[in-house]
Formats: C-alpha cells, structure tokens, sequence
C-alpha cells in the first residue's frame, strides 16, 4: 500500500508544517509533493530526498513573499502532480493541495488546516491589506473569482474531508457544503513539565502582526504595571514596541528550549487572537499554566473556562481587562496538573492513534 503527502507550500514551520512532519514520521517512506520548497527554512525538518515539488520551483524568486503573487497560476501547478502510482494520498491542506487530480482507484484523504481564506471569508480584508490602488484591487479580485470557483469544484475531489477543528469544519460546511471529520493537530505534549509554581510575568508567543491583536493585550498590561514577555517576531513590532512601557519585554524570536523554559515558569499564558486552533496555548496547559484566551475559534474548544483558563467576550480593553481580573481571583482554583491533562487530549499520540485507524480503515475498505 503506497501513501503519498500534498502541501501547499514547504516555505515555513508553521503548525500545518508540524503536523505534516507527523504525519510523514509515521509513514517514513512515503513522499510530500509541494508546490514550492525552501531548503533553508525547513530542510532540517523536511528533508530534500522526500520532497517532490512542482515547477514553480523552478521560477527564479525575485523578491521576498513572490509566490503569494503566483496564485492565478497555482490551481494548474498542483494539478500536474502525477499520483497514479500511490493507493492513498493525504493532502495538508490551506489553499491548493486539496485540489491534486487522483485516480479511481486512489483514495484521497484531505486534512484541512481551513480552507483558502484569502478566497472566502477573509477576501475584502485581504486586497485592502495589498494596497493595490482601484485598479490593481480589480484585477486581482477578477483572479480570486476564477479562484474560488477552482477551489469549490476542487473540493469534491476529496473522498474523505477532515477538519482541525469545529471552526474549520463549519467554514468547509459553508464553503464547500460537504462534511467533515474532526481530528484535533498533534501537540507534543511530552516536551513540557508541570510547573505548579511561577516567576510573577505573564506570556505571549506569538507572530507580531496586527491580526494578532497584540496592542490589546499592550494596552492592558501598560494599565496595570504587570510584566508581560512578548516573544515573537513580525512586522508589528516595531508598532508594538512605540506602544509598550517599561513592563513589557519583546524577546523576538527564542529557540525552542527558551521559549519552552519561559512557558514553564510563567504566571499565565495570554492569547488575544481568534485562531482556527492554536498550538501554543496547548503548549502551556502541557505546563500546567491557565490561559486568558478570546473566545472564538479554536481556543473555545480547547480552553475550560474556570478550569484551564479565563475567555474575554470581546477584542477589547474593557472586556480583557474584567477577564483578567476574574482569572486572578481564581487563581487558587486553578489546578496545574487538571489543565496538564486537558491538554493532553490534544497529544501527538492522540493524533497518530486516529489517522491510523482512518488510513487502516481505508486500507481495509479497498482491498
């Protein structure tokens, strides 16, 4: 039985990345088909033999974040892979790789991290963001038309439709009008240690740009005088910093053995963006910490209100601020080893357990 992977793009380490490398771990000899890979960037992780990219690859990069400009191009680009050797293929899925082109007799598996948003729900927010002038918001809107409707003719090419939480599941409802299967990301939960006991500052890890809504959680902390530690980069910080007092501290980007000794020892993990999951507030429950979260997304399925955490209503001072207080007076209840468990649910072996059984399954079903 022969299982091949599909992801957009190898460009980064994200939690889309990750789960892929969990993937491909438990399936070694099985390769990942991209649209466009950088070696740089993630070639310790995804290593060069296993990767099959598309001949985008071969267009010289004239500058930074070039390919998001080739998206008139890239349904044509995935379509050309050839899978008629391969009896599963999984495609990881957040714009294009849902779209591969498989036999009859190829069983395609589609884990959507969301559908393509810059397509659907996040389109207007999208082209204001590109300042292309009248003109330029007008072709490319004529593009993402022609888009959407590959994107929602691609999706029926899928056999079986899974979804990293209930938000992306109602987003493929909505866009695509077809089910879908909920398997949780993995969380490697075994990396972090309860730590019952904290060093007095709150935390934020996180990229830096104004989706994020960071400048709540500034203005919050510049109220009360608490420290907060920011870590993190992106092209918000700058923004950020002009806005912060002397209480807040950006450590920019940290390897994973200090960012995981800060979420050890901090007093609680602060997380004002709506996310389709998010891993790190998963991360710090694996520490036993409590998370003042927004409650929308995939923080509202993974964070207990008064167990493991405390949810703000809205993206406001106001609304944050009453949140964060109720947190504190709650402290005491708080249980480290209660949201340990909570966040356990969430594991990497969690994660391979059900995909297994699917792709068992489907291995039974075709034979």
């Amino acid at each position: 039985m022969k299982i091949a992977f599909v992801h957009d793009f190898l460009i980064r380490l994200g939690g889309a990345e990750r789960a892929l490398k969990v993937l491909m771990d438990m399936y070694p000899d099985a390769p990942v088909f991209t649209l466009l890979y950088d070696k740089k960037k993630t070639g310790h992780i995804f290593q060069e033999n296993r990767v099959i990219t598309s001949n985008l690859q071969k267009l010289p990069s004239l500058f930074p974040g070039m390919h998001k400009w080739l998206f008139p191009i890239m349904p044509k680009a995935v379509e050309s892979f050839d899978f008629s050797d391969y009896d599963i293929v999984i495609s990881s899925s957040s714009a294009y790789a849902h779209g591969i082109i498989s036999n009859l007799e190829t069983t395609h598996i589609t884990y959507y991290h969301t559908p393509m948003r810059y397509a659907w729900d996040y389109t207007h927010e999208y082209l204001k963001e590109q300042k292309l002038g009248i003109f330029g918001e007008w072709l490319a809107s004529i593009f993402l038309h022609r888009i959407r409707q590959w994107d929602y003719l691609a999706s029926d090419r899928t056999d079986i439709a899974l979804a990293n939480s209930k938000t992306v599941q109602k987003r493929i409802k909505k866009y695509y009008r077809r089910d879908a299967k909920i398997i949780y990301p993995p969380v490697d939960v075994s990396k972090f240690k309860v730590n019952p006991h904290h060093e007095g500052y709150f935390l934020i890890v996180s990229t830096l740009t104004p989706y994020k809504r960071i400048d709540i959680a500034v203005e919050l902390f510049n109220k009360l005088g608490k420290r907060l530690v920011i870590i993190g980069e992106g092209s918000d910080r700058a923004r950020l910093e002009s806005l912060a007092a002397e209480n807040i501290d950006f450590l920019g980007f940290k390897p994973d053995e200090i960012l995981y000794e800060y979420m050890q020892n901090c007093r609680a993990f602060i997380f004002p963006s709506e996310e389709d999951f998010g891993i790190a507030p998963i991360e710090a429950m694996a520490c036993g910490k409590p998370v003042l979260a927004y409650k929308k997304g995939g923080l509202s399925e993974t964070v207990i209100e008064g167990k493991t955490g405390q949810f703000f209503e809205e993206q406001n001072l106001d609304s944050m601020e009453a949140a964060l207080i109720q947190l504190l007076i709650n402290e005491k209840e708080y249980d480290p080893y209660l949201i340990r468990k909570r966040a356990e649910e969430f594991s990497r072996e969690v994660f391979e357990k059900k995909m297994q059984n699917l792709i068992e399954n489907v291995k039974i079903e075709t034979q």
